[in-house]
């Protein structure tokens, strides 16, 4: 696939900065879609199941959000977006693997996911943890392309492979997801539920965000003001899928509603009050854009309104 086929239809950075964010967002998931299909090499020699399996969950729709803070952190301090895209693509790959995993019968035991059958309902079990292993391993291939094809220093990739390699395992995302199959109601306290919620999703979103920084460039300080913006926005976001599993419309968000109830997991609802949770969410949203205004940024615009989306989405 050549570069002017990935190009996103916006044009420049300056031009997407014109554009409404619904539009902005389908623009990004467009480009980062194209990206993806046909994610491993074709001259690989790799069966044909799993290139299937593998692209069958990576084209399943989604709001492609952690390649979107991705691609908006590095606009806003004013760096390329075809060079971030290796690291985009590479953080849906690393959600994708998640997302299989977690809908397997020993997890979560899911029928659909993003209004689909789920991979292993289609490919089987066995399949579909390996098409999972596959996507996870793939991601860092993709992450260290962003400087063999679009020259971002080495120096600069090699942090953003040890930020993922934390973020994604025992410390970030995984560590998350063992304490949410922990998590059974009265044996949790909000304290814990925090780390959840800040492992399990939070780790993915600071990680896009760092990573779309470094590969502009970005220096202490606004690394630093994306940390805490990712923290704020990524815990919010958990909250607010907490919310969406008690009164979300179904047909909207691709899956069933209850099943945090029917599996006995831990909630912020269940501990604070529905009216509480959508408190916190708003405080939480007002902390990151704190945060992304004193940060330094060329260009904060776009990650405040993506704060200000994530609070007040519905699906």
């Amino acid at each position: 696939m050549s570069h002017s086929e990935l190009e996103p239809s916006g044009g420049s950075a300056a031009a997407q900065g014109r554009e409404p964010l619904e539009e902005y967002i389908a623009d990004v998931s467009r480009w980062v879609a194209a990206a993806l299909s046909g994610v491993v090499p074709e001259q690989w020699d790799v069966p044909r199941v799993l290139r299937e399996s593998m692209e069958y969950s990576l084209q399943a729709g989604g709001k492609r959000l952690r390649p979107l803070l991705v691609t908006a952190a590095c606009e806003a301090l004013g760096g390329s977006r075809e060079a971030a895209l290796p690291v985009a693509a590479a953080i849906e790959m690393v959600h994708t693997y998640s997302l299989i995993h977690d809908d397997l019968p020993a997890m979560d035991n899911d029928d659909y996911r993003r209004g689909k059958l789920t991979n292993h309902k289609v490919f089987g079990e066995a399949m579909a943890i390996l098409a999972g292993d596959s996507l996870l391993t793939h991601a860092f291939y993709s992450v260290v392309q962003a400087s063999r094809k679009h020259g971002v220093p080495a120096e600069r990739v090699l942090s953003i492979v040890e930020d993922l390699a934390e973020m994604a395992g025992p410390r970030g995302m995984v560590g998350g997801q063992v304490a949410d199959m922990e998590g059974e109601q009265g044996m949790t306290d909000l304290q814990q539920l925090q780390y959840i919620h800040l492992h399990k999703t939070g780790d993915l979103m600071i990680f896009s965000l760092l990573a779309g920084g470094r590969i502009a460039g970005a220096n202490e300080q606004q690394l630093e003001a994306l940390r805490r913006f990712g923290t704020q926005i990524g815990l919010a976001f958990q909250i607010q899928d907490d919310i969406l599993d008690l009164i979300g419309d179904e047909s909207k968000l691709g899956k069933k509603t209850g099943s945090d109830i029917k599996q006995q997991k831990v909630t912020y609802p269940y501990f604070i009050g529905l009216e509480a949770s959508r408190a916190e969410v708003k405080e939480l949203t007002a902390a990151a854009r704190h945060a992304i205004l004193e940060g330094g940024f060329q260009d904060p615009s776009r990650l405040l309104e993506i704060a200000d989306y994530l609070m007040s989405r519905d699906h």
